[in-house]
């Protein structure tokens, strides 16, 4: 890859990770507020190492590791600090397995926004099918038979592969769907503050998956995932010291989130099928969907201006 690659790649996934963890900058923000001074700075100093360094640094190492499982962990650590010939094509052929979980992963959780989740409706057919969400299950199902009906004219591991996405899906998404009423006693005093502290620990790290899952619809190279990843953590947790309110106005942000996180999912279930996709387009993918939805939301602030103003 030349330096324009490397920079636009860096670019998608920083960008990916703020947006795709728009949610845990809030939950962290509001519990935040129950802590006294000293506690804040050990989890945003802390929690910032914890979660940049060895949630969103090892997690992409764990992940390589369990597509190849014929390497030590160390062997994984070795390939990207001196990479071979060898090394490099066996990775490479994995690929496949490594991105079927992920964008299956990815493409449920988009899934599960769309017909579970309270939202902010952006389009009326948003609404539609949140009202249909008793179909998620079906439509999950489909999605999921279908995938393992071609990963098994492939390759049988492949269809593992499918399984463990879906398997990782449904344990963090019970975790992710608990997190709004834990906060709720968290925001209680007869909680200690370093519960709290641990709790949003462990939400941040369930809430990274998405982020370092999808970062492999970027590229396979785990220095850039960490470079890209790492740094959007840090802009995470800038926005939580300083406030979430800001960021919690733009109503749409949370949908321009879910759909790049659905798209990225279709685009690697496909790529593990054999469609090749050009480096460009996971970045462009994102952007474009965070300006359109971004400009849905200054567009309804303008127009609640103009009303009150009116009024």
């Amino acid at each position: 890859m030349d330096i324009v690659q490397i920079l636009v790649v860096i670019f998608g996934l920083c960008l990916f990770e703020v947006i795709s963890s728009v949610d845990n900058a809030i939950i962290n923000a509001h519990v935040l507020k129950t802590l006294p001074e000293k506690y804040r700075k050990i989890f945003l100093t802390f929690g910032l190492l914890i979660a940049v360094v060895v949630v969103r640094g090892m997690l992409p190492f764990l992940i390589v590791w369990l597509a190849n499982p014929s390497f030590s962990f160390m062997q994984v650590i070795g390939f990207v600090f001196h990479p071979t010939d060898q090394i490099n094509a066996y990775v490479e052929k994995s690929q496949p397995l490594l991105i079927l979980a992920g964008g299956v992963y990815l493409f449920l959780v988009f899934l599960s926004w769309l017909f579970m989740e309270e939202k902010k409706y952006a389009f009326l057919v948003e609404e539609f099918i949140h009202r249909q969400s008793v179909w998620f299950y079906a439509i999950a199902s489909l999605f999921f038979m279908a995938v393992i009906y071609f990963a098994l004219k492939i390759n049988p591991i492949l269809a593992l592969s499918a399984s463990i996405g879906s398997t990782a899906f449904f344990i963090t998404d019970g975790f992710k769907k608990n997190a709004e009423e834990k906060e709720k006693q968290l925001m209680s005093s007869h909680v200690s503050a370093w519960s709290k502290i641990l709790y949003l620990e462990i939400l941040d790290a369930t809430f990274s998956i998405d982020g370092v899952i999808g970062a492999f619809a970027f590229t396979i190279l785990i220095p850039l995932i960490f470079l890209g990843n790492g740094l959007g953590a840090y802009i995470v947790r800038e926005f939580t010291v300083r406030g979430t309110d800001v960021i919690a106005k733009f109503a749409y942000l949370k949908n321009g989130a879910m759909y790049s996180i659905g798209v990225l999912g279709g685009t690697m279930v496909l790529e593990a099928f054999g469609k090749d996709f050009p480096f460009w387009l996971a970045p462009l993918n994102t952007f474009l969907l965070l300006a359109i939805f971004l400009g849905l939301s200054i567009r309804e602030l303008r127009d609640a201006a103009k009303k009150k103003s009116r009024g």
